[in-house]
């Protein structure tokens, strides 16, 4: 149950309190919280125990977690803070109201093509800006992509894929994931940016036909659809998609990833001259997308599964796997189970040499020759690449690979700060060790944030890496309230990544406040000195009819005996008397008395009517007042839900209603009750 949950309730680094629980996955569990600091709602991702405690985990979580971080694009989900305690590594996000592309999906069915081309665009605008900064998603899927209320759509968890790879195995519980891994990734071979754009051809494929390119009920079975087949043409499936996005869809999946899309870019270039021209060929051989045996990719990399399971999933799934582009389902069909056997005989031998490779790698060839072939994993981290790489002491008996994924760090350029096997681990000679390199320390101009939303300038300062460590609130008679009036240290300034800036805000001018004189019953001339004896403002005046003598103030705009602040605008109406009656003609007849002693003449039937109200929708709740020639006749806090408040209104002749937010006059107006 979530009321056992040891978070709930947590206040974390005396900043973020965790309120509930909304979401899990294999490697983090997603908290809504508060940020006491900024006021302002937010998602907390917090680590789960077992990895918590795996300390080279946690330090390479949060480095990447770090430079993720550093990404700000309007369709990625922003991180805002990176942080760990003494058992707790958590990130801090922008908290989405929304729902995953999968749950959109499950509700709307088939989508049609102009809605699947809408949302692909923006995932690979994300992707374009992701890959620029040298950060691949690896788990591109509709359950990281987030759809909100406006169409809009946000990607999730960037960089957070790589830590899982290592940890799973293609079973049952990562059938979620294998789907829409690329073909590489299924192999355990190298994978780069177009990784990524193997899966978002998946999830195209998907939202276009409303099914996946191959289905299983393992994930080996999946994952060897994804390496050896091809899938049905969208077309196939539903004939309405334009041929041009057939095109784009498998052009991204192709299995061979020199005929894949080389970068986001050039995928978004291809949609968005798709998105100008629904009608435009491209003229993709589509049987170039097709994978044959002597093209795929020799890798060392086994899935981590037993050999029954593998040879039950190819067993159960190939019958139905890809096949190549065709008008003739006989053909289809044949081909199927040709490929199916194919796909059989070649699993079988994959996992008899890659378990004989496997022993003779750590078994025979260790027994056979101990000395020449087992050597210690050296510890690099902390020495400089330049001097790792020139020592023969290393490159003799390892080949260092520098990862393509450098990081801005606190530690001086070029200095290795992770590496992959971790040391003092006994390998075969020629193992590969892949080393992060520090980029140096990130230098940062600090913004002119003078005059902008504290709260905003905070969000920026975070985005750009740096900490906001105190908020300073002053009086100031130019800036306004809640907003920025300096920083410390001064703008243009230059700083390091995790530098702290104290921001100083305004609680605007002193403000002084001042009882609201009575003028009921004043003449024009007195009222208006009333009001500027009180140090408010004229509002301006206006003359209505009225049963009151002609000279008089008979409402004013706000009640006698309130405190507002000084300047205030007051508006006052006056009196010209009641409204003229008409004498009777000579030859009309008296009207019969009503059975109510009252008089049926049109003028004096009381009439009701609706006064549509139209609600500012910056908050979730207001307390409206409408009051009717003076009279409270509505009193209530409503829900800005809904965008209109209907209030009904019964008199007689013309009125003035005045309508309050929140206490403050909104607007008034002139209503005539009549038939």
């Amino acid at each position: 149950m979530e009321s056992t949950d040891k978070y709930i309730g947590m206040m974390l680094d005396n900043r973020y309190e965790i309120l509930e629980k909304v979401g899990s996955g294999g490697m983090a569990v997603v908290y809504k919280a508060r940020c006491h600091r900024l006021n302002r709602l937010v998602a907390v991702k917090i680590l789960r125990d077992e990895f918590a405690r795996d300390d080279d985990f946690r330090r390479r979580f949060h480095a990447e977690s770090q430079a993720v971080a550093m990404l700000s694009h309007p369709n990625i989900v922003a991180v805002y803070d990176v942080n760990k305690t003494a058992d707790i590594e958590y990130l801090v996000m922008e908290l989405i109201n929304g729902i995953t592309l999968k749950q959109y999906m499950s509700r709307r069915g088939l989508l049609n093509w102009r809605e699947a081309l809408h949302f692909t665009a923006q995932i690979v605008r994300a992707l374009e800006h992701a890959h620029s900064r040298g950060i691949i998603h690896r788990d591109i899927k509709p359950h990281n992509v987030m759809v909100l209320r406006d169409g809009s759509v946000k990607v999730a968890d960037f960089g957070i894929a790589r830590f899982t790879a290592s940890q799973s195995t293609l079973t049952q519980e990562a059938l979620g994931s294998v789907h829409y891994i690329s073909p590489e990734q299924a192999k355990g071979s190298h994978i780069d940016a177009r990784s990524d754009i193997y899966s978002v051809g998946v999830v195209l494929y998907e939202m276009l036909t409303g099914r996946l390119p191959f289905e299983g009920d393992s994930a080996v079975s999946v994952a060897i659809q994804h390496i050896n087949s091809m899938p049905l043409s969208p077309r196939e499936i539903v004939p309405s998609i334009p041929e041009g996005l057939e095109e784009i869809t498998l052009k991204a999946m192709a299995a061979d990833t020199s005929k894949r899309y080389s970068s986001a870019h050039e995928m978004h270039l291809d949609l968005e001259e798709f998105r100008k021209n629904p009608d435009i060929l491209f003229n993709y051989n589509l049987n170039d997308f097709d994978i044959s045996p002597e093209e795929e990719e020799p890798t060392k990399k086994l899935p981590a599964v037993s050999s029954e399971a593998a040879m039950a999933g190819v067993g159960r799934e190939t019958g139905t796997s890809r096949k190549k582009v065709s008008t003739m389902s006989n053909d289809r069909g044949r081909q199927s189970r040709t490929a199916a056997m194919l796909v059989a005989v070649l699993a079988v031998l994959l996992f008899t040499g890659g378990l004989f490779f496997f022993l003779w790698q750590t078994v025979i060839s260790p027994l056979l020759n101990p000395e020449s072939n087992s050597v210690e994993v050296p510890a690099l981290e902390g020495r400089m690449i330049e001097d790792v790489l020139s020592n023969t002491e290393y490159t003799d008996n390892f080949e260092i690979v520098v990862s393509s994924e450098s990081v801005y760090h606190r530690s001086p350029a070029g200095t290795i700060i992770d590496q992959r096997p971790s040391p003092n681990r006994k390998v075969n000679k020629g193992e590969v060790i892949t080393v992060t390199v520090s980029l140096g320390e990130k230098y940062i101009e600090l913004d002119n944030y003078k005059d902008m939303e504290y709260r905003n300038a905070e969000s920026d300062l975070l985005k750009k890496g740096l900490k906001v460590t105190e908020i300073i609130r002053e009086k100031n008679d130019t800036v306004l309230k809640d907003n920025v009036i300096r920083t410390d240290p001064p703008a243009k300034s230059t700083l390091t990544e995790g530098d702290s800036v104290t921001l100083y805000v305004s609680l605007g001018p002193d403000v002084v406040q001042v009882k609201m004189p009575d003028l009921y019953g004043r003449s024009e001339e007195a009222a208006k000195q009333a009001i500027s004896n009180a140090k408010l403002s004229d509002g301006g005046v206006t003359l209505v009819e009225s049963e009151k003598p002609a000279g008089e103030v008979v409402w004013q705009s706000i009640e006698p005996g309130m405190l507002i602040d000084e300047g205030t605008p007051v508006s006052i109406h006056i009196s010209i008397g009641p409204p003229d009656t008409p004498s009777p003609s000579p030859t009309e007849e008296e009207p019969s008395p009503s059975p109510s002693g009252g008089n049926n003449g049109e003028g004096n039937n009381e009439v009701t009517k609706k006064i549509p109200i139209l609600l500012d929708r910056d908050k979730e709740n207001i307390h409206v007042i409408v009051k009717v020639n003076g009279n409270v006749i509505y009193d209530k806090v409503v829900s800005t839900e809904n965008e209109w408040l209907d209030v009904y209104i019964t008199g007689k002749g013309r009125v003035w209603v005045d309508i309050y937010f929140d206490d403050v006059l909104k607007y008034w107006q002139e209503v005539a009750l009549t038939d």
